[in-house]
């Protein structure tokens, strides 16, 4: 096993056999459903670990321009994509690295269907529907929030405009296969009138199947029967955070400790305000490893981050020693939704990225330096 301190702080460190693990658990669920799996971009986009999915999952989901044609250069593959707005400038970008684009509106597809239908490659078409109905709490995270701006309502597509071949619809965040079977029901409910005139059904993501409560085999049911009711549909789902779920960390350091009012804050070498913003964002208290929560007895400290944002600190834990300058704290589960998230406020540097390989060596994908940060800047 590689030795913790051999690793950079702070570092973003991917553990290759997890990711392996979790890789092929998806495409298992992938050929026994019949359905198609493809990574979405958005929630992780580290391309120098391409090479481990393309022996697994074949396809991906962009977002923008950037990222469909990171998918074709880097998966080698054109990009299922889906933004909730494009422009005149990024569209011809698009259709060049796109197999199919997905539309949140009607006056979207309506404008640039003379583009579609002058471009040399076919390109499938779909638009993004809203159920108007997500089990999802948080509504940071919940796309059928009411008013919200993402796909079409009902109400609004009582048939189909010529020339859309699928549906999307995207509204679970790391939900369960019976949340999936909730949403479904209501899907048939509302839209089940245009089911028969498409060829493909995207499913979005939020299919959190590699986390160890969620129920596998009753997703694979749940999907089968789908496609036995629909079988002349292609059924895909686009998941983010279930391929990285839990495959790696994030190494800091405790670089300076202070008292106020009788609580201590440990200041590391890191931020969530930069580095783990969804902690602050969702908000949620993510697992440090041999730490607990706070226990009476036991030296108990809040973590701060080392920028100058006033609520750039989480607490509390509990530790079973005091904790020092120069400690490491690990970070569990922080690959999904990190990198692709974090800022450079404050010029913080990037936390180094490095590749835990089956082998158990420690692999250097990439650190960062003044030139990143000056480069974002004018």
């Amino acid at each position: 096993m590689t030795d913790l301190n051999m690793i950079p702080s702070p570092c973003y460190v991917i553990e290759e056999k997890l990711l392996r693990n979790n890789i092929s658990l998806i495409k298992q669920v992938k050929e026994r459903a019949g359905v198609e799996i493809i990574v979405a971009l958005k929630a992780f986009a580290m391309w120098k670990v391409f090479p481990i999915f393309r022996e697994y999952i074949p396809y991906a989901t962009a977002s923008s321009i950037q990222e469909a044609r990171l998918v074709y250069e880097e998966m080698g593959t054109l990009a299922h994509t889906y933004a909730p707005v494009y422009t005149d400038e990024d569209f011809p970008i698009l259709l060049k690295y796109s197999s199919h684009i997905t539309f949140n509106s009607l006056s979207q597809y309506e404008h640039f269907r003379p583009a579609i239908s002058a471009n040399e490659n076919r390109i499938s078409c779909g638009l993004r529907i809203n159920p108007e109905f997500s089990v999802v709490e948080t509504d940071l995270y919940n796309p059928s929030t009411p008013g919200s701006r993402l796909g079409i309502v009902n109400s609004k597509l009582k048939e189909l405009p010529e020339g859309i071949d699928g549906l999307h619809f995207h509204t679970l965040c790391e939900s369960s296969s019976y949340d999936l079977e909730k949403v479904l029901e209501v899907v048939e409910q509302k839209f089940g009138h245009l089911l028969n005139q498409i060829k493909w059904l995207n499913m979005g993501g939020g299919h959190l199947m590699t986390r160890e409560d969620y129920d596998v085999e009753h997703l694979v049911r749940i999907l089968q029967t789908f496609k036995a009711k629909y079988p002349h549909l292609q059924i895909i789902l686009e998941p983010g955070s279930a391929f990285t779920w839990q495959t790696g960390f994030l190494k800091t350091n405790v670089v300076d400790i202070v008292e106020n009012n009788g609580i201590q804050t440990a200041i590391m070498n890191a931020s969530f305000s930069c580095h783990m913003p969804d902690c602050l964002e969702m908000p949620y208290k993510p697992t440090i490893r041999n730490a607990t929560e706070p226990l009476p007895g036991k030296p108990t400290y809040r973590i701060g981050g080392c920028s100058c944002l006033s609520g750039d600190y989480i607490g509390d834990w509990s530790f079973d020693l005091p904790l020092k300058i120069g400690d490491y704290l690990i970070f569990e589960d922080m690959i999904h939704y990190t990198v692709v998230k974090t800022t450079m406020f404050n010029g913080i540097s990037h936390p180094s990225i490095a590749l835990w390989t089956t082998s158990d060596e420690l692999v250097i994908l990439r650190n960062f330096s003044y030139e990143d940060y000056k480069s974002r800047m004018c």
